[in-house]
């Protein structure tokens, strides 16, 4: 195998021939390796959905009681979103192939011990070490990505499919995990890491080359144990208010917690020369703006997933399998403005009215789903909602991924994507926990006011509480989105992005 080695001298020039040719080659084969990076985000991404499906049955097989049943999410949503920047950073350190090969087969191994747990703390281990070499193998593949494709019209194209995937990953993984637990075992939501792992490892051993970093940056301990703890609080704190509550005494406490270190982690990072997160990455105003809009696309998005799987498969009798197909045509329109607004919109009119447009129509489409009754059909009250949603998430969420890691220098790259990746996570724990809880009050709320149809038909009255549940989520939903486009509006710069990473090593064909 060909391998790329790039040795830079203080101009970032002094290729030698053999370097030139191996680059070439590396250039010939970025859209094979974007087949392989892709790969490895929708394992990521599809892993936070894939195993919820299954969750009934892993129940049953395992003998866990509800109250233990969010720990099988939980466990992956810690270590992921804690350990991200840290993954980040290690891949600016160590290089990011070899990052990527590490995650790679770290979580394929994770995913086999899942698979095979006879117990359910067996399972549990298994999930935290997925989030763990997830935390390296997402910000590896990003950085990648960013540092293989540098002609502006086909990065656009690159961060269409790549921003389609981190979009859609999640309602693949709802189809997939459906199909799997029906026709297959539950454990099968786990050992089909396994082969998605060993096709993007062949292909990263394959086609990825090695690349000599010209700057290796030290690791920020004091950083590095500072951010991992305020994360883990947040996430944590946010997974407890689902189960407990708001006002619970651990809620308040963790979350607290995670506020005072992330303080304390940002008066770090303004006062050490080697920062794990370079202020400088977040502090730039289009940067800035889509790590926000991919924050809050993450919330938003999770309550799409969570609520309307419900209401298919409670109120409307869908199947596993009949749920995850539902939510495809909103995958198709999803890629559909991914690759359109990264490849020809956004070289041309920039990111900051293509996030601000998107997040506004994901918000219209969501709007359209508070309408939903208990007698509502697929066909016309919700399939028209959900079609808008993916044409403007898609049209928000890949210009977002572009423009968080635009301009950043080669050594930030890692670290840049890693808190893309965070956001996206943290978001989803937020969302899922805030929406929940108005959910669940939402629910108390409709028995209390109908208190005498509760008497009359308990069951009925249940039914339309719950539908009520859904659409104030759903509405709530779509004020974070519009929430989203406003922030977009205001922070995100216009103009185009830089076309290459400033400092990067950059080949050429």
């Amino acid at each position: 195998m060909t391998t790329l080695t790039k040795d830079l001298d203080a101009d970032g020039a002094g290729d030698t021939e053999k370097g030139e040719n191996a680059g070439e080659r590396h250039h010939r084969l970025r859209w094979v390796i974007l087949g392989v990076l892709a790969l490895a985000q929708l394992m990521v991404v599809l892993d936070a959905t894939i195993v919820n499906i299954a969750l009934p049955h892993a129940q049953s097989s395992l003998g866990f009681d509800n109250a233990d049943r969010q720990w099988i999410v939980t466990a992956y949503a810690l270590a992921f979103g804690s350990l991200l920047l840290l993954g980040g950073r290690l891949s600016d350190i160590f290089g990011r192939r070899n990052t990527l090969i590490i995650g790679l087969v770290g979580f394929a191994v994770m995913s086999a011990i899942g698979g095979a747990a006879v117990n359910f703390e067996m399972l549990v281990m298994a999930r935290a070490g997925q989030g763990v070499f997830g935390a390296l193998l997402a910000p590896a593949a990003l950085s990648l990505l960013t540092t293989t494709f540098t002609d502006p019209k086909e990065r656009g194209k690159a961060f269409g499919i790549f921003g389609a995937i981190a979009g859609g990953g999640g309602a693949i993984g709802l189809l997939l995990g459906g199909m799997l637990t029906e026709w297959a075992d539950w454990r099968w939501c786990l050992y089909v890491n396994l082969v998605i792992a060993a096709i993007a490892l062949v292909g990263a051993l394959l086609f990825i080359g090695h690349n000599k970093a010209a700057v290796r940056p030290r690791l920020d301990m004091p950083g590095v144990v500072t951010v991992s703890a305020a994360l883990f609080s947040i996430v944590y704190g946010f997974s407890n208010a689902e189960t407990n509550g708001w006002a619970d005494w651990a809620t308040i406490t963790w979350l607290v917690a995670g506020v005072v270190l992330l303080a304390v982690f940002v008066t770090l990072q303004a006062q050490t020369a080697h920062a794990l997160l370079p202020l400088r990455i977040v502090l730039d105003r289009t940067r800035g703006g889509s790590y926000l809009v991919v924050f809050i696309a993450g919330i938003g998005m999770f309550g799409i997933f969570l609520f309307l799987t419900y209401y298919l498969q409670q109120n409307l009798g869908f199947s596993p399998i009949s749920t995850g197909l539902a939510f495809l045509p909103m995958i198709g329109a999803l890629v559909l403005t991914a690759t359109m607004s990264t490849a020809v919109l956004l070289p041309r009119f920039g990111p900051r009215w293509l996030m601000t447009i998107g997040m506004l129509v994901a918000a219209g489409g969501m709007v359209y789903l508070t309408q939903l009754t208990e007698t509502s059909s697929y066909a016309s009250d919700i399939l028209p909602g959900l079609i808008v949603m993916g044409l403007g998430i898609g049209s928000s969420m890949a210009p977002a991924m572009q423009g968080a890691i635009s301009g950043v220098s080669a050594e930030d790259a890692g670290v840049a994507s890693a808190t893309v990746n965070t956001m996206q996570q943290v978001g989803g724990s937020v969302g899922t926990a805030l929406l929940s809880t108005i959910a669940s009050s939402a629910v108390a709320s409709y028995l209390t006011d109908h208190a005498s149809a509760v008497a009359s038909n308990p069951a009925y009255a249940g039914q339309l509480a719950a539908v009520h549940s859904y659409t104030t989520a759903f509405g709530w939903a779509a004020g974070i989105f519009a929430a989203g486009g406003v922030i977009a509006a205001l922070l995100v710069r216009s103009g185009k992005l830089p076309a290459t990473p400033e400092g990067a090593a950059v080949v050429h064909a």
